[in-house]
């Protein structure tokens, strides 16, 4: 009874932090010498957060893309993906897209909120959308998009100090970026990114 009442309190909680507005994060954040051109135009996407119940509390599903893939090969993601014209708005693409990543149905699924949407280096304008998945079920990594599935625990990816600034070159120049490791998993990038604007909200 108890983790149940702390779960809930936990989820709570994060719908507030939710709720206020806050300022569009980008992958250029951590680099103040990039302009990026005006009139830009950016595809909009979505991604799930999806929160699970574990013996010690909340975790946050994390998929490792496919090492065969041609884009971010077996970087550490979010299920999600570009908001199809089937898609009624970013938050049915990130539920269409997890269901279609891991096999997680629509209907386990309490969506508490999103964050502002964050700009990617490859033009797209991603929205973060956090959620409950109220049951168990069986994950299905999605052949030839998902290596692998796996959890990280709610508390380590709301620790600001748990987060590091890294940097490497990229096109030629060297561009910084957030980073939070977790066991063998190097969790960066865009994932960092909007990860870290969670932790902040949530911690302020």
């Amino acid at each position: 009874m108890q983790k149940q009442h702390d779960v809930a309190n936990t989820l709570t909680r994060i719908k507030a932090g939710l709720t206020a507005s806050g300022t569009q994060t980008s992958d250029f954040d951590l680099n103040s010498d990039v302009t990026l051109p005006a009139g830009r135009v950016l595809r909009p996407a979505g991604v799930l957060a999806p929160l699970v119940t574990r013996d010690d509390g909340l975790h946050l599903l994390l998929t490792k893309r496919s090492s065969a893939l041609k884009h971010h090969p077996g970087q550490i993601a979010f299920p999600g993906g570009k908001q199809d014209e089937g898609d009624a708005d970013v938050i049915a693409a990130a539920l269409r897209e997890a269901q279609e990543e891991i096999g997680l149905p629509t209907e386990l699924v309490d969506v508490l909120g999103v964050l502002p949407a964050h700009e990617t280096v490859t033009g797209f304008t991603v929205t973060p959308v956090f959620a409950h998945v109220r049951a168990e079920f069986e994950i299905k990594p999605e052949p030839g998009e998902v290596d692998e599935v796996f959890s990280v625990p709610l508390s380590h990816v709301l620790e600001p100090v748990n987060y590091l600034i890294e940097s490497r070159r990229w096109r030629g120049t060297r561009r910084h970026y957030f980073a939070v490791p977790y066991g063998p998993y190097y969790i960066w990038g865009a994932t960092a990114r909007m990860l870290r604007a969670w932790a902040d909200r949530m911690t302020s």
